[in-house]
């Protein structure tokens, strides 16, 4: 994460805009403040923490965005502007660092959208480097892909690898895949790869495969489609193979050290470790019925922002298939109140923040999915919001 160390910070007249940055207000915390940042039509945040004599000024991790040249090139502006006495500096901004708009790099809800588009999907799960999912992309050209990872860096990585390679028929989305495919209609993906996801081996719980995702897996296949996976971890492989064999209509192929078209830079360092390499391929033969309606608006009653901040109390409170966790409260020199909570799956939460104005309360940068956990989760979110 980019970020530096300085001594004094000089207090920003807002709003303040630069080389197409733009930093509108300071939400004020009780540890530590968010600069509210605007820069190649994206909203994030800024972290400013003080450390004993210093401040440490970084990117905020949830509303980080995806291309994250915006992010340092925005943290550079802030450091020059209103910064003195440097300690430590780790940005990194380069004039190749990806900071304009991208039809490769999309949101959840843009991502869902153009998969309707397209007859022919394939979506693979951490694409990691992206070897594996640009050399499908390049040669299937009447195939859309869809590359899902959690983790940023990658997601612009590969991007600019894309668009190096002048690959049009893909898009990337920095997202959890497990709250994802909730969301994507029922039999519309011909192929889904989950290539070496994380074993979790003292985790078994973290896994990405369990039975609630495999049958999300199963309702967005289309008949006849597949779900490989591909993995080094035996232990993983014979619990993965357990909850396919618990699925109906389904024929499973299982494959010990099969030579690939490609191979990713791990697979390449496995091999000269001599290590066997799993395949399971899982054919579905289900018709799932449709997708209920998700597309309801998240909305909340009128709040009195002032109430909601001399109220708030940090909570964690859980039920029978969903949790909330209120994590802190912070406030604009506008008097708008800001909240940082998450919610939803015990094993896949949602973070997101709530903006309290006079006027609305409203989901603020990122919108949660709407997934049924999370639609229980934001009714619950409203009902105790009125109580403060």
């Amino acid at each position: 994460m980019p970020n530096f160390r300085v001594k004094k910070l000089k207090e920003p007249k807002f709003p303040f805009e630069k080389d197409g940055v733009k930093f509108i207000d300071i939400a004020k915390g009780r540890v530590v403040d968010l600069l509210l940042v605007e820069a190649g039509g994206e909203r994030f945040f800024i972290t400013i923490k003080p450390s004993k004599e210093l401040f440490v000024i970084k990117g905020e991790k949830l509303t980080r965005p995806a291309k994250v040249g915006l992010l340092q090139k925005a943290l550079e502006i802030y450091r020059d502007e209103f910064c003195d006495e440097l300690v430590s500096n780790s940005i990194n901004f380069k004039k190749n660092s990806l900071t304009k708009n991208s039809e490769i790099i999309k949101d959840e809800i843009s991502a869902l959208n153009e998969l309707k588009n397209h007859d022919k999907v394939a979506i693979e799960i951490g694409f990691g480097s992206g070897r594996h999912l640009l050399f499908q992309a390049g040669e299937k050209k009447d195939v859309f892909h869809l590359g899902i990872e959690i983790y940023k860096p990658g997601v612009e990585q590969v991007a600019k690898q894309a668009l190096k390679s002048e690959i049009s028929n893909l898009c990337l989305v920095n997202t959890d895949a497990r709250n994802f495919l909730n969301l994507v209609q029922s039999n519309s993906v011909d192929t889904i790869y989950l290539h070496f996801p994380v074993p979790w081996d003292d985790a078994p719980h973290r896994r990405v495969i369990s039975t609630e995702f495999m049958s999300e897996v199963q309702r967005v296949l289309k008949n006849g489609g597949t779900f490989e996976l591909r993995s080094d971890s035996r232990a993983y492989v014979d619990f993965s193979m357990l909850k396919f064999l618990d699925m109906d209509f389904v024929n499973l192929e299982v494959f010990k050290n099969r030579d690939i078209e490609v191979s990713s830079k791990y697979e390449d360092r496995w091999k000269k470790q001599e290590k066997d390499i799993y395949d399971i391929i899982v054919k579905n033969y289900k018709i799932s019925e449709p997708l209920n309606d998700r597309d309801s608006k998240f909305s909340f009653s009128k709040l009195n922002p002032e109430r909601v901040y001399k109220n708030f109390r940090r909570e964690r409170l859980k039920f029978d298939d969903f949790f909330l966790n209120f994590e802190e409260v912070y406030k604009f020199s506008s008097k708008n109140v800001l909240l940082k909570l998450s919610f939803g799956d015990f094993d896949v939460a949602q973070n997101c923040f709530i903006l309290i104005s006079d006027n609305e309360t409203k989901y603020f940068i990122n919108e949660p999915l709407k997934t049924i956990k999370n639609q229980k989760a934001h009714k619950k979110i409203g009902e105790l919001l009125l109580q403060w």
